[in-house]
């Protein structure tokens, strides 16, 4: 039975934001510093000339991916643009994989021919990350369609960050979805600076929670640095759209700590900015603190959890660094004619 359909303008109230259990707590460590170490160790790579072409890494965002993968259930899919490492890792894809296709290798999961910003896993449910901006939005929302055609329960969590709000074919998206109520969680990754360019210089409307609303979509902002609020909201909206309400739009304030790409010094911005974010609102370093004072977990504890995980992506750093490159004759398969 379909629930009562809050405001598109969201609730003024802000809701309470469960606490986290210790088993979720390490969980969720364990898998932002996954994402933060993997793309930590990318970024050296790319400086070696192991990694060519784009290379956007997500290391602020984590609690982002992690707290919507903990409210999503199996059979929902995600897809997303290109800054799409962490999102391949949260839904469970092989850090192996995804590194050797970020270095064009034999092993990576789109058989070397996609690189940093393609990849693709339908056994993960991960319909790839994008490279033209936007454009995640309206397959996206195809895959809420045939969700609906098929009645199969899922939910599409489609991300897309501040800049890509902007594009057309987003409120193309937005209208198809509420008038055929498709269940699609429309999550925009506002870290703040698009390509780098403020929202505040780009954008005339920067409550991006309100995005949907001539559409009548709600929506709501959310603390994306906090993986207990992101994954608070993400139960409430893949809710909301599972039972047949239609799209929901989660607006997550978050923050990358590098540039828009490997190749962006990020001088729009101050380092004393930067600096601020990472020592007050660090999304990892909340949960560390967590673990430490409230569960009472021991640093010998964490520090076996960082060892696992540097171990984990030193093995895929290596394993990226001598798998052979595709065979020449991949130029022709995979071709549609």
């Amino acid at each position: 039975m379909a629930t009562k359909k809050p405001s598109a303008r969201a609730a003024a109230a802000e809701p309470a934001i469960p606490a986290f259990t210790a088993d979720e707590d390490l969980a969720a460590y364990r898998e932002m510093l996954l994402i933060r170490r993997f793309e930590e160790k990318a970024g050296q790579m790319y400086g070696m000339g192991l990694i060519g072409g784009f290379c956007h890494l997500y290391i602020g965002q984590e609690a982002v991916v992690v707290g919507m993968q903990m409210a999503m259930k199996d059979g929902d899919q995600v897809i997303t643009g290109y800054r799409d490492h962490g999102h391949m890792l949260s839904t469970g894809m092989d850090a192996k994989g995804v590194m050797a296709e970020l270095t064009g290798r034999r092993g990576g999961l789109s058989k070397g021919k996609g690189g940093s910003m393609h990849m693709f896993s339908i056994e993960k449910q991960f319909f790839g990350g994008h490279g033209i901006v936007g454009a995640q939005v309206s397959l996206g929302t195809g895959l809420g369609f045939a969700n609906r055609y098929r009645e199969n329960g899922a939910v599409s969590v489609t991300y897309f960050g501040d800049g890509a709000a902007n594009q057309g074919q987003v409120y193309e998206s937005f209208n198809m979805a509420e008038l055929w109520k498709l269940p699609v969680v429309y999550v925009i990754e506002n870290n703040k600076y698009a390509m780098g360019t403020a929202v505040t210089r780009a954008s005339a409307q920067t409550d991006f929670s309100k995005r949907g609303t001539s559409f009548n979509i709600p929506g709501e902002q959310v603390d994306g640095m906090d993986v207990r609020a992101v994954k608070a909201a993400g139960a409430r909206a893949l809710a909301f759209a599972r039972e047949g309400n239609g799209p929901y739009i989660l607006e997550m304030q978050t923050y990358r700590y590098r540039g828009h790409s490997m190749s962006d010094p990020a001088k729009y911005r101050s380092k004393e900015e930067v600096q601020k974010m990472r020592t007050e609102h660090d999304p990892i370093e909340q949960v560390r603190v967590r673990l430490l004072e409230s569960h009472k977990v021991t640093e010998d504890k964490l520090k076996a959890i960082d060892a696992e995980i540097r171990d984990i992506v030193n093995a895929a750093a290596d394993f990226a660094s001598h798998e052979p490159e595709p065979d020449p004759a991949e130029l022709y398969t995979d071709v549609l004619r």
